[in-house]
Formats: structure tokens, sequence, C-alpha cells
């Protein structure tokens, strides 16, 4: 039976992409998204201090932290961080399959050892109080039945979480690049489908390959929750259908426009902060998406990325939207 979940429609955490800026931006187009950080290693906050990383505003709430570690010590340490900082879930990542990652023995590795995952996320979530989840592959490499993603889910649950956000693809950890990992493998989402029909007690969350929200209200049909990735950024204003369509609630917004100068307000205001404002612009790509000026659009944007100044380019980028 699918559950009524805090995690109906999530945003994936994606390195150079869900920074505090475009979670800003995504939080103001829907007040219903479950968000999350890019991975955060233990490592860089632990022997690194790059606490930064852990910087969010305070509108972007609820929003989740994912680490990236396997050392039971550090994965205490930084949770306990992550808890203090105020995030409202800590996410261990097991799905990430890139070459970096493997080495720190974190990610989609991590699968091949079951009971170590349990213990490390037994240990997280006795450190802290808020929920502590897992993200993570069908299997990896060869391991590509479904009895080894059933005997992986049977362990890790015996740490005591209850969140599982299943990315419906195998990992492969040599010969594929991350980004072919995101398209290479098949999909195969009756894998989660029979995951939530084996644990019902589950919170199961399906990732990988959703492109828009009517194959998101078709995957709820069978699971708790979906989450979708590129797809949210490179057109983030789809997710101002969101509460209509999944919490039966009012649209949070009513144009572009409106999300644009909400936007540039923020981005002004973090600029004398210190915060790079290149980076910041970079996260408005998307929001023309559809637009017969979209491509000049775009080229605005760079060319006030190059320029390090906004001001002058308001008018321009908000005319030339089409609502």
């Amino acid at each position: 039976m699918v559950k009524e979940s805090s995690h109906k429609f999530c945003i994936a955490p994606m390195m150079q992409y869900t920074d505090m800026h475009d979670r800003y931006l995504l939080r103001l187009i829907s007040k219903k998204v479950f968000l999350y950080t890019e991975m955060i290693a233990t490592g860089s906050l632990i022997y690194g201090k790059c606490f930064d990383q852990l910087d969010f505003n305070k509108e972007e709430h609820p929003v989740g932290v994912q680490l990236g570690g396997s050392d039971i010590k550090d994965l205490i340490e930084c949770s306990k961080k992550c808890e203090d900082y105020g995030y409202n879930e800590i996410n261990l990542n097991c799905g990430c399959p890139s070459d970096r990652v493997q080495k720190g023995r974190f990610g989609a590795c991590l699968m091949l050892e079951p009971d170590h995952v349990a213990n490390c996320l037994s240990e997280m979530q006795n450190a802290v109080e808020i929920p502590v989840s897992i993200k993570c592959r069908l299997g990896i490499d060869h391991h590509e039945s479904y009895e080894f993603l059933f005997n992986f889910v049977s362990k890790v649950k015996e740490s005591g979480i209850n969140i599982f956000i299943i990315h419906a693809r195998n990992g492969i950890l040599k010969g594929l690049s991350p980004r072919q990992n995101r398209n290479i493998p098949p999909l195969k989402y009756d894998y989660v489908y029979k995951l939530k029909e084996d644990f019902p007690e589950l919170e199961i969350v399906i990732n990988g390959g959703i492109k828009n929200l009517d194959e998101s209200e078709n995957h709820l049909k069978k699971v708790d929750g979906v989450m979708i990735g590129r797809c949210a950024y490179d057109n983030p204003f789809m997710l101002k259908d969101v509460e209509k369509r999944f919490f039966n609630e009012d649209p949070n917004v009513e144009s572009k426009k409106e999300i644009l100068n909400k936007y540039l307000d923020y981005v002004e205001d973090k600029v004398q902060e210190g915060h790079n404002l290149p980076k910041m612009l970079k996260h408005l790509f998307g929001l023309s998406r559809g637009d017969k000026n979209a491509k000049i659009f775009r080229l605005k944007i760079i060319e006030a990325m190059k320029n390090n100044e906004i001001r002058d380019f308001r008018n321009d980028l908000e005319e030339l939207l089409v609502y």
C-alpha cells in the first residue's frame, strides 16, 4: 500500500547543480518539493573544514543533506553537525558510481557491503533525532538481479531506517562515466515497484529517467515518492504545477517574471555578502525553457555573467520571458 509521504515529490542531489542558490530558486517555484544538497564528502567537512558546504537558506525547508562516506566515526560526527545546522534529513549516498568516489570507499560500491552500510546507518540514526535515509542503485556491475536488491534492502533496513530512494538502474563501476551511468544502464522500474510490494512498511522513492509530471503521477500509483533531477534543473518552472497535481493545493507562483524578480532580488543581496554572481546566474538558464525568446534570454544571462553585473540586465531579462 502506498503511503502519504513527505517525500512524494523530491529533487535529486546533483553535483555542481543543487547548491544553495539553485535550491532557493526551486523553492520559490514550489513550497512542497523536498530538496537535497549536492553530495558532501565527510572528509571535506572533517579534514578540510569546508563547513560552507553546509550553508543553506532558511527558506529551503524541507531540505536534506546528502553525505558521502563509509567511516562510521566520521559519519556520526558529520550527522551531528548537519543536525546542528538545521537540516531536516541526512541521506547516505550509496549510488554514485564515479572513480573518485570508489577510491574513497563510498557511493555505489558500498552496495557490496550491506552489513557495513546497515551499521553506518544505524549509528548515524542513533546519533541524531532527524530521519536518516539511503539513496542507492538497483545493484552494481554484474549484480543485477532483483534478488541482489532484495537482499541488500533486507539487510539495510535492520538499521532502523525506512526511507529508501532507489535509482532504477544498475551502476557500472568500470567502463562507464557517471554521465553514462545516468543513461546507458537500462531502467528497471518494475524492480522498484516490486520492492514496495515486498516491503510495504518502507517508504520507497523512485528515481531515474523521470522526465515530467505525467510520468511522476504514474509512478506514484506504485511507490510512495518520486525523485527527479536534470529535467527539473533544465526546466525549473515545471515545478509550478506540483502543488496542484500532487498536494491538492493552489500553485505557489503565477509567472516566470515573478520568479525572475524574486530570485534576482536574492542574488543582489547575496552578492553583497560575497557570493559569486555567475555561479548564481547559471541556474536561470532553464527558466526560459519553451519560450520563443529562450535563446536570447540565455545569451543575455551569459552577457551578465561575463560583465559580473546584473542590475543593468534585469529589465531586458524580464521582457524576454513570455509571462
